[in-house]
């Protein structure tokens, strides 16, 4: 497996977006980033003339997929993924898989088989490829490299995210290999230490209203994520409100109107 990191480093990319180029003979891509040539043309370099068979996309985030149709169209290759949502924030609308992919679907590639497993959360559409030789499996924006996902409703799902990393809690994994960050040796240990970040910090929420009272977002954010850096809150306010929506779903919280609304208020429900 080789690694193709591409020149998009940012607040929300880190390092940038990897590239894995996967085969010896006939060739597989795992989410070829953004559509930027320059990357495109590493990837093609990283191929050593070899063909390119498969293309596997993660989701259809900016710094994920729109890079996939420039790479089609050099190598004919297939496209594996699920379609973008309707309606949903920040979707590359020009991905277009090959077909209907299915959750557990596996995919024989040359010498080796790809499995698909369904991880909405971070976005409905995420899916993870588990390279079923290895026991490695690439994470995209599912689970990063030090740091946590945002989730971002109303396509994304906190209770969803949740139950998608206990799923993968389930699975013979050797190694992760995500979107933005090296590989990561210990997956069951990360895969815990998610779950318990996510547990705690819907804690430190429930707290602040206990704390506070009816409340909005902007209200909340201030204590209920005050170990995040401040240009960090914007985004820090949509995996708040994944929270809340949760919340309110489990019957632990309400809100006084549009739950996307800024001035909405949401007070713990009393039993």
């Amino acid at each position: 497996m080789q690694r193709v990191l591409c020149a998009n480093a940012s607040m929300m990319t880190g390092p940038g977006t990897n590239t894995y180029v996967l085969g010896e003979r006939e060739m597989a891509v795992v989410d070829p980033g953004p559509a930027m040539p320059a990357h495109t043309d590493a990837i093609m370099q990283a191929l050593s003339g070899r063909p390119l068979k498969w293309i596997f996309v993660t989701h259809s985030h900016g710094d994920h997929s729109p890079g996939t149709a420039a790479l089609q169209a050099l190598t004919g290759a297939s496209v594996i993924g699920f379609a973008p949502p309707q309606d949903a924030l920040y979707q590359d609308a020009s991905f277009t898989p090959d077909r209907l992919f299915l959750d557990g679907e596996r995919i024989t590639c040359d010498g080796f088989t790809v499995q698909l497993i369904h991880t909405p959360g971070h976005v409905s559409n995420h899916v993870c490829f588990l390279l079923e030789e290895d026991g490695l499996l690439f994470t995209g924006d599912h689970i990063l490299q030090g740091t946590t996902p945002v989730i971002l409703p109303p396509d994304g799902d906190m209770r969803d995210y949740l139950a998608s990393l206990e799923q993968l809690r389930e699975l013979p994994l050797q190694a992760l290999a995500p979107g933005h960050g090296d590989i990561m040796h210990e997956p069951a240990q990360m895969i815990s230490t998610l779950i318990r970040h996510r547990l705690r910090r819907e804690q430190k929420i429930v707290t602040a209203l206990q704390d506070l009272g009816p409340a909005t977002l902007d209200e909340l954010v201030v204590q209920a994520y005050d170990d995040v850096a401040e240009h960090l809150i914007p985004w820090a306010k949509k995996t708040l409100l994944a929270h809340l929506i949760k919340l309110q779903r489990d019957g632990r919280a309400s809100a006084d109107g549009d739950a996307t609304g800024a001035a909405t208020q949401w007070y713990l429900q009393r039993d």
